[in-house]
């Protein structure tokens, strides 16, 4: 580990985005395949209320210059708590209060409330990586020892990032998620071909119902959503969250209402309509798109339709990814309907450090038996999948 930083090198904490020049930001962020380290997202985020300290995300983004050149930055957050993370370490946080240690606060390196692969720190390309990674992570321990944090977490990563900073003596923690894979599909019957007769069948109805409903799904993206909708989006969000996820309302509406100006070119919604007149839809899903890669986000509707949750969140974006020629589609967190609807469990690791002794050693000892017991479950969900005999590509631990 580099103990300090070289002379030509210096450090800034940013408390607010907005104080990081956005076009130095997202000549960094943009090449990426997430679409989630932008600054047009993370910035929205704070602006909207959604990630404050008033919600326990207090930004404290790390930023590296050079004279006044910004070459490497990592967003980062002071949490108080583990909601909106969705890698759930409270195992941990019990486990450090038995042992008499503050495992709050922390600090926690991913895009808030997002449980997508892709965090990395933000380097330029003319740099030597792993040097300017080595610098970071140096600062960070002083930064987290300086102000007693427990500990240091990067969720959802980047998985060649995460080797390189493994080496530094972070703890990768293997989960998984649900990935749908384009594997040259010419369109949505190829798709069905890959399972077996029931599962297909079911698919077919499950479709059927929704149009016997009476209802009219379209896909929706950049320009051709109309500006009225953002708003509506946080409608439909927020009735989910009140019925099925008591405490996750997470975003605002000025959040969905603010991207329309700037980051609408990134959004896809699956919209539901009682009849073609496209009046006011009835059910919505809000994916995000960024070259090859789809991500699906929130969804609501206003009346307990008989499938259109199948239909909106996973048929009808997959019906569009096909004919864009988008390779992969993340759905979303949880897993009980996705399986069966051509989602393969998917391995994607966070990385630890604590800074207690007791907690790392703990840590060390046993995080190599908690992944080959994750990598047993993945392997069983993808046993159970409902495809045919045909030879079907499947994700193995990375």
């Amino acid at each position: 580990m580099v103990e300090k930083l070289k002379s030509s090198y210096s450090i800034q904490w940013m408390q607010r985005l907005a104080d990081i020049p956005q076009n130095e930001w997202d000549a960094l962020a943009q090449p990426l395949k997430t679409p989630f380290l932008e600054w047009e997202w993370l910035n929205n985020l704070e602006t909207s209320g959604s990630a404050t300290p008033k919600t326990g995300w207090q930004p404290c983004h790390l930023t590296l210059w050079r004279s006044r050149q910004l070459i490497a930055m990592a967003p980062l957050y002071i949490k108080t708590h583990s909601y909106g993370e969705f890698v759930f370490d409270h195992q941990w946080a019990d486990l450090a209060h038995r042992l008499g240690v503050c495992y709050y606060p922390k600090l926690l390196g991913m895009t808030p409330f997002t449980p997508a692969e892709g965090y990395r720190f933000l380097i330029a390309p003319n740099e030597d990586e792993a040097e300017i990674t080595a610098m970071m992570l140096a600062e960070i321990d002083r930064f987290c020892q300086r102000n007693r944090l427990g500990g240091c977490h990067f969720l959802f990563v980047d998985p060649q990032w995460r080797s390189m900073v493994e080496e530094y003596g972070y703890s990768a923690w293997l989960h998984h998620s649900y990935i749908w894979t384009n594997q040259g599909f010419n369109g949505f019957e190829d798709y069905l071909k890959i399972f077996n007769s029931n599962q297909r069948r079911n698919i077919k109805r499950e479709r059927k119902a929704v149009s016997k409903a009476g209802l009219y799904l379209k896909t929706l993206s950049g320009e051709e959503i109309p500006p009225a909708l953002f708003p509506t989006i946080y409608r439909f969000y927020s009735s989910t969250c009140d019925q099925f996820y008591w405490g996750s309302k997470y975003l605002t509406r000025r959040f969905f209402e603010q991207l329309y100006p700037h980051y609408r070119d990134r959004v896809l919604l699956a919209a539901a309509y009682p009849d073609e007149k496209e009046s006011d839809p009835v059910g919505l899903s809000f994916c995000i798109r960024k070259g090859d890669n789809l991500y699906g986000r929130y969804w609501g509707c206003l009346e307990d339709y008989d499938c259109l949750h199948f239909e909106a969140c996973y048929y009808k974006p997959i019906e569009w990814a096909i004919a864009q020629n988008v390779q992969q589609f993340d759905p979303g967190a949880g897993g009980r309907h996705k399986k069966r609807r051509g989602f393969p469990a998917t391995p994607n690791y966070s990385l630890h450090r604590f800074y207690d002794p007791r907690m790392n050693q703990i840590l060390q000892s046993y995080i190599a038996e908690i992944n080959e017991m994750e990598q047993q479950e993945i392997d069983a969900i993808n046993q159970d999948l409902p495809f045919s005999k045909r030879e079907i590509s499947l994700p193995c631990e990375g």
